[in-house]
């Protein structure tokens, strides 16, 4: 057997002329080194190229966040199921009545004067006509004297018809006779009806009250000169207003006509009785728009048993109207005007975010601080308050509280931000 050192020396690259070209170990290692430091390299590159991605996304996140508009938003509130309308009013007396003369002549006496309480066929005034009274006294003499010639006449057709059964008279005499007769009793009718006539105006010289009520007015005194009827120039002698129940006339706009039937209940509400109310109701209306003025005439009927009304007033009359539809209420605030119409932004909640949707809307009663919507609106949406004037359909937005949490900046958020805030 041969020895393997022996053989091994044998088998040496010297000994066939072989070269052993592999490189180093020195070269492996620095190749080793440069990769490892590449990595090291490259892990170092993207430690600091990571943050700085992340720190501009941020910033642009940010910036977008920024640029939103922020809003506030409020639900509309459910109307009352009656509402309140308020409107002027011009108050009347149930009876108004102004008192002239039926007769010509001159003012003797008068009985009550301005504010008195008179009662039904109570003497008010008594007036003196001497013209009328002596044509009373001739007509009397004219009904005499027709009676008188009527009588005549009867007696003579009498004793001619009498006669002519005898043939004593012309049956001509006879029937002119009778036709006189005829004729004379038709002079006592017509006597009669002129007496009538100026008894009645010697009657109206006493001036009575029609109706129980309270003078207004006197417009004469003793010694006017009176001159029968309105129409022909003559002067009102009294003015008699029927107080115990008072009428409120008042123009309702037509978009609450419909609820302003009779039995609605009103109020009155007045300056010189302040922090009352006199309870009345609707009693009829005219049941027609006035085209001048688009409102339907109403009248408010209010007891006055007490007299502490007065015709002539002006009143607030406080209408408690049934509403015909559900209505919402918002602030005036949250009213866009434009161009097209009444608006209102409401926010929609989306996937993207949250946007803004102007809607439109028709409005009812506006007391200056809330309306009242009758359409557009639902009591879920969410009605962005005080919303600016440039917002715009479709608008991104961003729903903050009313004391400023969630918008960006805030004193609040920076005392929020945790360790990396602080740092």
């Amino acid at each position: 057997m041969s020895d393997p050192k022996t053989n091994q020396s044998q088998h040496t690259p010297e000994t066939h002329g072989y070269v052993d070209d592999r490189p180093p170990i020195a070269m492996r290692k620095a190749v080793v080194w440069i990769v490892v430091m590449v990595v090291i390299a490259a892990a170092v590159a993207i430690a600091g190229i990571l943050p700085r991605v992340r720190a501009q996304k941020a910033l642009a996140d940010r910036t977008e966040s920024l640029a939103l508009a922020n809003v506030t938003v409020e639900k509309p509130e459910a109307g009352a199921p009656t509402q309140e309308l308020i409107l002027p009013g011009n108050m009347f007396a149930y009876v108004d009545s102004p008192i002239y003369a039926r007769t010509d002549g001159y003012l003797e006496k008068w009985y009550f004067d301005i504010g008195a309480r008179v009662k039904k066929g109570e003497l008010l005034a008594t007036i003196a006509s001497p013209e009328v009274d002596q044509q009373l006294a001739q007509a009397k003499a004219d009904l005499a004297t027709a009676a008188s010639n009527a009588a005549y006449a009867k007696q003579q057709a009498a004793r001619y018809t009498d006669l002519l059964a005898s043939n004593a008279v012309t049956k001509q005499d006879t029937e002119n006779f009778v036709t006189q007769a005829a004729s004379t009793d038709t002079q006592v009718k017509s006597a009669q009806a002129n007496v009538q006539r100026l008894e009645q105006l010697t009657g109206f010289e006493k001036v009575y009250a029609p109706f129980d009520g309270i003078l207004t007015a006197r417009d004469v005194d003793i010694g006017t000169l009176i001159t029968a009827g309105s129409s022909t120039g003559g002067r009102e002698m009294f003015h008699l207003d029927d107080e115990h129940i008072m009428r409120i006339y008042v123009n309702v706009p037509q978009a609450d006509s419909p609820s302003c039937t009779p039995g609605t209940p009103a109020d009155l509400t007045l300056e010189e009785f302040p922090g009352r109310r006199f309870h009345g109701k609707v009693v009829r209306t005219a049941r027609a728009i006035d085209p001048a003025s688009r409102t339907l005439l109403v009248e408010v009927d209010v007891p006055n048993s007490k007299g502490e009304l007065v015709p002539g007033a002006y009143t607030q009359v406080h209408f408690q109207l049934r509403v015909v539809k559900q209505t919402l209420i918002l602030p005036v605030s949250s009213l866009l005007f434009r161009q097209e119409g009444l608006r209102v932004v409401t926010v929609v909640h989306g996937k993207n975010g949250d946007v803004a949707r102007l809607v439109p809307i028709t409005i009812g009663q506006d007391d200056g601080r809330v309306v009242q919507v009758i359409e557009g609106l639902k009591p879920d949406d969410e009605v962005v308050r005080n919303p600016p004037d440039s917002i715009i359909d479709g608008e991104k937005v961003r729903v903050v509280s009313p004391n400023g949490r969630g918008v960006p900046g805030t004193e609040e958020n920076h005392g929020n931000a945790g360790p990396e805030g602080n740092a």
